[in-house]
C-alpha cells in the first residue's frame, strides 16, 4: 500500500514537503488564534486589509490568513480543516490544481484561498458543477465568510441585472461556469455601462475543473437571436417598401450598394407607423428593419444575388454561380427578400457574441481549481491554462481495492455478470452503485435485475438536488442503485450503519468511458475518508466506447480472441486493449478541442479589440461623442481615398465617379464637384478633402450641446458596431466550418484560418468606419432638416 501512494504522490513529492512546512506554521499558530474571542477573531479581517495596505503582500499574510478561517469554521460549522485540506489550499492560493479524492472536503478547502484572495477587494469567483452545488455552497460556507466580515454573492441563471451586480460585488461569489461566461458576453452587448454587471475578472477557483475545463469547452458559450419575432414585421414593412420610388423616397449609389431613405421616405414610414421621429433611439429596431427591407428591394437582385426555389430562397455564390446551400444572408436581410418575394419567413439564429469555455477562463489573473481526477489530463491543463497539478495525499489511508477491469465478447455476458455479482453483494448486505453512461443504459441493465428479483432504484431525478439527495442514500444497507456518470457530483455518500463492517460500498461500472478521468470519479465514489469499498468494471465489446474506435482494428483484435464459458475474454490481454482504445478516445477529443481552442483564439483576439471599442464609445462623457464620431469619419475618409486612388494604377483610370459618390454619403454641403477631382493627385484630393472635413467640424460643433441627440448618436454608433460584428462572426464561422477542406492542400490550414480572418477584420473595421460615419451622418442631415438649418 505505502508503495502504491508513493508512486502516486512521487512527481508532487517536492511540493508536498514545501505544503506541509507551511501547514506546521499554521498549526503552530492555531493556540493563539483559538483564544480570541469572536469579536477579535472578526477583526482579524480589518486588520489584514490593513496591513496590504500598508504595503504587506498576501504571501506574508497567508498563513495567519488560513489559521483565521480554519477557526472561524469550527466555530460556525463544527468542521476544523484537516492538514490535507490546508494543503489543498495551498496549492489553490499559488494558482494550481489541487487533485483530492472524493470525501476530502473540497468544498472547505475553497474557503481559505479565496477569504485570503478576496481581502484585495477585487473578487474571488468559486466555480460549481451546477447551481445546486452553487447555492448550497453559498449557504454553507457563506457563513464562515459572513462571520469573517465578508460579503458573499449568488451568481445563478434568471437573476436580474441588478441582483447580479450585487452578486459580483461580493467579496466572494460563488456560480457555475457558464453563467461566468454568458455574463461577460452579455456585459460586451450591453448599450450603457452602468448595465454591465461583472467586475474585473481577478481570481477564480473551479470545483471539478476537469469537467468544466475539459469535457465541457467542447462547445462554445454562444449568445444568438432569433430574428423571426420580426416576420409579422417585414411583411409589413414589404407592402409600403415596394411603392417608393427612387430620389423620391430613397437615394441609391449602386457602386458602393449604399441606400438611404429621403426625409419624403423617412415621413412616410412615421404616418404608416405612427410615429413621430423614426431615427429616435427606441425606434431602432423598426429603422434596421426598414432599411433592410429597403435593401432587399432596391440593391438584392433575384437570379443574381440570389434565387427562388421551391419556395424557399437561395444565396448565389457570386464567383461560380452555383447555389450555397445551407447559407442565409444575415442580420435580416434573408427575411427581407423572403418578405419581398412572398414565401414563408423562416427563423435565423443570429450569433450576437461567442467565446469557448477556455478563452473565458483564461482571461483571470489567476485561475486555480480542485478534483479528484485531474492527472490524466495534466498535460492538457498545461499547455492550454498554464495550470500544474499537484497531488494531495488523503486525509486518512485509502482501503478501497479496485479491482481489475473483466471484459466480456458481448453485452448479454456483460449484463448476466453484473447480475450475478449484485445479487452477491446484496446478500452480503453490501450497499451496490452501478454507474452507467445514460439513462437509457441504466433501463435496459434495470430489466436484467428486475427479471432475477433484485430490488433496486434507478437514479433519473429531474433536479440536481433530488439528484443529490438520492445519491446520498447509496451507501445504506442492502441499498442497490443505477446512477449515470454525472450522479452525485459534489455529494459524500455516508455508509449506513454496519456497512464498514461487511466491506463498504461497491461500485460497479458498466462501461468505461471516453475518458479515465470519469472512471476515477465513478470509483472515487467508494472509499470516502479511509472507509472500506471496493470498484471494479464489468464491461463489453459491444460498449459505446468502442464504437468511436477504429473499425478495421477492432475486428482484427476480435479475431484473436479467446474467451471462456461465460464469454469473459480470457486471451490476448483484455485490459491492454481498452487501455488502448480508451487512451485514442481521449486523443481524438483532446485534439477537437485543442483544434477548436486554436480557431477561436482568433476570434477571442478579435473580439477583444471590438470590444474595447465599444467600451470606448460607452465610456464618452456626453461633450466626448462627437469627438469620437469624427475619430471615425477621419479615417472613414481617408480608407475611402486608399481605395479609390490606387497606386499601382493610373490615375486616369481611377473612379472618381465612386470616389465622390462615397464623399458625398458624408458632407453635408459638399462645395465640390466630380471635375474638382479629376487630374488631381492622391495627395491633392486628399488635402480637399480634409479640407472640407475641417469645414464639417467647425459646422457641427453646435451638436456637441444637443444632449439628447448626443445620447442617440452613441447608441447608433454602438450600433453600427453590433450589427457589422454580428455579420463578421458569420462570415468566421463559414470560414471556420470549412477549415478542415483545407488540410489536403500542403498549406497549413490554420495558417490559412488566420490569414484569412486577419483579412475579414481589416474588412470588418473598414465597415465598422463606414457604418459609422455615413450613419451618423445621415441622422445629422435629419437633424439639420428638422431644426430648419
Amino acid at each position: 500500500m505505502f508503495i502504491k501512494v508513493k508512486e502516486l504522490f512521487n512527481e508532487s513529492a517536492r511540493d508536498i514537503k514545501k505544503l506541509q512546512k507551511l501547514v506546521q506554521q499554521v498549526n503552530e499558530l492555531e493556540p493563539t488564534i483559538s483564544s480570541l474571542t469572536d469579536e477579535q477573531l472578526r477583526a482579524k479581517t480589518d486588520d489584514f486589509k490593513q496591513r496590504l495596505n500598508q504595503g504587506k503582500t498576501l504571501d506574508d499574510l497567508k498563513i495567519e490568513a488560513f489559521a483565521v478561517v480554519r477557526e472561524a469554521s469550527k466555530r460556525v460549522l463544527g468542521l476544523r480543516h484537516y492538514d490535507v485540506q490546508l494543503m489543498g489550499g495551498f496549492v489553490l492560493y499559488e494558482g494550481n490544481i489541487a487533485e483530492m479524492q472524493t470525501g476530502e472536503g473540497k468544498t472547505l478547502v475553497a474557503t481559505l484561498p479565496s477569504y485570503l484572495r478576496s481581502l484585495e477587494g477585487k473578487g474571488a469567483h468559486i466555480i460549481t458543477a451546477n447551481e445546486y452545488l452553487a447555492r448550497r455552497d453559498y449557504e454553507q460556507m457563506g457563513k464562515v465568510f459572513n462571520f469573517l466580515g465578508l460579503t458573499v454573492g449568488l451568481n445563478i441563471s434568471e437573476m436580474s441585472t441588478q441582483q447580479k451586480k450585487e452578486a459580483y460585488k461580493a467579496d466572494i461569489t460563488y456560480g457555475t461556469g457558464t453563467e461566468f461566461g454568458f455574463d461577460y458576453l452579455r456585459d460586451n452587448m450591453v448599450y450603457d455601462s452602468r448595465n454591465k454587471v461583472q467586475r474585473q475578472l481577478y481570481y477564480a477557483i473551479v470545483d471539478e475543473i476537469d469537467s468544466i475545463l475539459i469535457d465541457e469547452a467542447r462547445t462554445p458559450l454562444i449568445i444568438a437571436n432569433k430574428s423571426s419575432t420580426g416576420a409579422e414585421l417585414f411583411k409589413i414593412t414589404a407592402q409600403i417598401i415596394k411603392h417608393f420610388k427612387v430620389e423620391e423616397d430613397y437615394e441609391l449609389y449602386p457602386e458602393v450598394k449604399q441606400i438611404f431613405l429621403t426625409e419624403t421616405g423617412a415621413l412616410k414610414i412615421e404616418q404608416a407607423f405612427g410615429i413621430g421621429n423614426l431615427y429616435d433611439a427606441e425606434h431602432q429596431a423598426l429603422l434596421h428593419n426598414i432599411m433592410q427591407s429597403l435593401r432587399a428591394f432596391a440593391i438584392m437582385k433575384r437570379d443574381v444575388d440570389y434565387i427562388v426555389k421551391d419556395g424557399k430562397v437561395l444565396l448565389v455564390d457570386q464567383f461560380t454561380g452555383r447555389i450555397m446551400e445551407g447559407r442565409t444572408f444575415s442580420d435580416g436581410l434573408h427575411q427581407a427578400i423572403e418578405a419581398k418575394e412572398g414565401v414563408e419567413i423562416t427563423e435565423e439564429n443570429d450569433v450576437q457574441a461567442t467565446i469557448t469555455v477556455q478563452n473565458y477562463f483564461r482571461m483571470y489573473e489567476t485561475l486555480c481549481g480542485m478534483t479528484g481526477s485531474a492527472t490524466p489530463s495534466k498535460d492538457e491543463f498545461w499547455d492550454t491554462y498554464r495550470l500544474h497539478v499537484i497531488s494531495i495525499p488523503t486525509n486518512r489511508p485509502r482501503r478501497r481495492v479496485d479491482m481489475e477491469d473483466l471484459v466480456y465478447r458481448t453485452y448479454e455476458a456483460k449484463a448476466n455478470k453484473i447480475v450475478r455479482e449484485v445479487k452477491k453483494m446484496h446478500d452480503m448486505g453490501r450497499p451496490v452503485l452501478i454507474g452507467t453512461t445514460s439513462i437509457a443504459q441504466s433501463e435496459r441493465l434495470s430489466q436484467y435485475l428486475t427479471r432475477h428479483g433484485v430490488n433496486h432504484q434507478i437514479l433519473n431525478a429531474k433536479t440536481e438536488e433530488d439528484e443529490a439527495r438520492i445519491i446520498a442514500l447509496a451507501g445504506q444497507k442492502g441499498q442497490v442503485m443505477l446512477a449515470t456518470n454525472m450522479a452525485g457530483r459534489g455529494t459524500d455518500i455516508l455508509l449506513g450503519e454496519g456497512v464498514a463492517e461487511i466491506g463498504g460500498l461497491h461500485i460497479i461500472g458498466t462501461e468505461r468511458h471516453e475518458s479515465n478521468r470519469i472512471d476515477m470519479q465513478l470509483r472515487g465514489r467508494a472509499g470516502r475518508q479511509g472507509d472500506p469499498g471496493s470498484s471494479q468494471f464489468i464491461i463489453s465489446l459491444e460498449d459505446e466506447l468502442f464504437k468511436s474506435y477504429d473499425k478495421e482494428e477492432l475486428e482484427k483484435w476480435m479475431s484473436k480472441i479467446k474467451t471462456n464459458e461465460e464469454g469473459l475474454i480470457i486471451s490476448p490481454d483484455p485490459i491492454k486493449f481498452v487501455r488502448k482504445v480508451q487512451e485514442t478516445v481521449e486523443h481524438a477529443h483532446h485534439s477537437a478541442r485543442a483544434h477548436l481552442l486554436k480557431l477561436d483564439t482568433v476570434i477571442d483576439r478579435q473580439s477583444k479589440i471590438i470590444y474595447q471599442m465599444r467600451d470606448r464609445i460607452l465610456a464618452c462623457e456626453q461633450e466626448e461623442i462627437m469627438s469620437e464620431l469624427f475619430h471615425y469619419i477621419k479615417n472613414y475618409l481617408i480608407q475611402t481615398i486608399e481605395k479609390y486612388c490606387l497606386p499601382d494604377v493610373f490615375y486616369e483610370e481611377w473612379n472618381i465617379k465612386g470616389l465622390y459618390n462615397e464623399l458625398s454619403l458624408v458632407f453635408l454641403h459638399f462645395n465640390k464637384t466630380i471635375d474638382d477631382f479629376k487630374d488631381l493627385e492622391k495627395e491633392q484630393i486628399k488635402n480637399i478633402v480634409l479640407e472640407e472635413y475641417e469645414r464639417l467640424q467647425t459646422n457641427l460643433m453646435a451638436l456637441k450641446e444637443d444632449t439628447e441627440f448626443l445620447s442617440q448618436l452613441r447608441q447608433l454608433m454602438i450600433q453600427g458596431i453590433d450589427s457589422n460584428w454580428i455579420r463578421h462572426l458569420d462570415t468566421i464561422t463559414n470560414i471556420k466550418d470549412g477549415i478542415h477542406l483545407r488540410g489536403y492542400g500542403q498549406e497549413d490550414p490554420y495558417r490559412l484560418f488566420e490569414i484569412e480572418a486577419f483579412h475579414e477584420f481589416v474588412r470588418l473595421q473598414q465597415d465598422i468606419q463606414a457604418h459609422i460615419a455615413i450613419h451618423s451622418m445621415n441622422s445629422i442631415k435629419n437633424q439639420f432638416e428638422l431644426d430648419g438649418h
